[in-house]
């Protein structure tokens, strides 16, 4: 059974209906979309956080209002070198560190 009361039980197989088996394009393409999507949501709250508009911060990376939407939305997926800019912008750093087992 997949759902319970509107309430999933088995997530994989509703991804697998939805978008193909785990390793298909477009399983691929579904996730890497949900991650832009994700992202996208991260950078807004940071920048809202900040007290920056979608203006001013495009200013502080030299690019434009539309392509500051566009990464927001999920729409485009910003370059690494492009991303960098933008949490650089914003005042804020990425950490990369090795999981604890």
């Amino acid at each position: 059974m997949l759902t319970n009361n509107h309430q999933i039980v088995d997530y994989d197989r509703v991804l697998d209906e939805k978008f193909g088996k785990e390793g298909s394009p477009r399983r691929i393409k579904a996730e890497e979309d949900a991650l832009s999507f994700y992202s996208g949501q991260i950078l807004h709250d940071a920048r809202k956080e900040a007290k920056v508009t979608q203006a001013e911060l495009a200013k502080r990376i030299n690019s434009t209002k539309s392509y500051i939407s566009k990464v927001e939305n999920g729409t485009i997926t910003p370059s690494v070198g492009a991303f960098y800019r933008i949490i650089h912008a914003l005042g804020l750093r990425v950490e990369v560190v090795k999981p604890v087992y």
